[in-house]
């Protein structure tokens, strides 16, 4: 009998050590190489002439001006990860490490200086009740991203969060131990060689960003997080460059707002 005791004693104890542990996203170390902004043009001269001829005083033209102007409600940032992975103690003391020659996973950026509930992280819609499991995003009125709009003051209905992220196109997404369907969640494909994307299937995307809610179905407590998927040196925004991330956040749109709204990244990687 003692020995079928210690032999149960045992087992339960490789159980208890042999239990997963998922990480968790991480905050990494930033180093910021650089920074653009499109410049101001100037004026665009108009001086009408009608048979070739410098028109005179009392003609009225009927013109149509079509401006590009920066979008200082939004802001970008692109980059690349260098990955290690380590086996740490609470003091960051590190018993051994390796160093990824390739990385893949995710880039996660928030507004929230707190903890995040990585547990509890879903679509953006989720939020708005626990009949939306059931019912979908359909069902939602994304009262989440609502609330976000009011926080940043994005009230144009043209390019505020809501109207930014209208598609649901996105890979599954794995946030630490959560598992996020294909297509569930409001998301965006970020530009590749200076024009929008253009793909038969989600999944075969790149620089997908997800607006993702870490408040199960609480309206209130929770936190919007912005991810995005990690891909190995593939053409950017840009003809000449190449990055292993894109992601676009939301700045304060206030008037006369001068300041810059801090965000909090992490990195998760696979």
């Amino acid at each position: 009998m003692n020995t079928l005791l210690f032999l149960i004693a045992v087992s339960v104890c490789f159980s208890l050590v042999l239990t997963v542990i998922y990480a968790v996203p991480s905050g990494p170390s930033v180093t910021v190489q650089g920074n653009t902004t499109k410049a101001v043009t100037n004026g665009t001269k108009i001086n009408s002439s009608i048979n070739t001829t410098i028109s005179p005083g009392g003609y009225i033209f009927t013109v149509a001006l079509t401006p590009t102007q920066q979008n200082l409600r939004w802001k970008g940032y692109v980059g690349n990860v260098t990955g290690t992975l380590t086996l740490d103690d609470a003091n960051d003391q590190t018993l051994y490490s390796w160093t990824l020659t390739s990385v893949s996973g995710e880039v996660y950026a928030t507004r929230a200086s707190g903890t995040i509930n990585w547990t509890g992280i879903n679509c953006t819609w989720i939020g708005d009740g626990q009949a939306n499991s059931t019912f979908g995003r359909l069902f939602s009125n994304r009262t989440i991203e609502t609330n976000e709009n009011q926080a940043l003051s994005h009230i144009s209905p043209d390019d505020n969060i809501s109207a930014t992220f209208t598609l649901t196109n996105h890979s599954a997404i794995t946030v630490g131990s959560r598992t996020i369907g294909k297509n569930d969640c409001f998301a965006i494909q970020t530009y590749q060689n200076d024009a929008a994307q253009v793909f038969a299937d989600s999944a075969t995307a790149n620089f997908t960003e997800i607006i993702l809610y870490d408040g199960a179905f609480n309206k209130t407590s929770g936190n919007v997080i912005y991810a995005t998927f990690m891909h190995q040196d593939i053409r950017g925004y840009r003809t000449d460059s190449i990055h292993d991330f894109q992601l676009i956040l939301p700045e304060n749109a206030a008037v006369g707002f001068t300041s810059s709204t801090p965000y909090y990244f992490y990195v998760e990687l696979t």
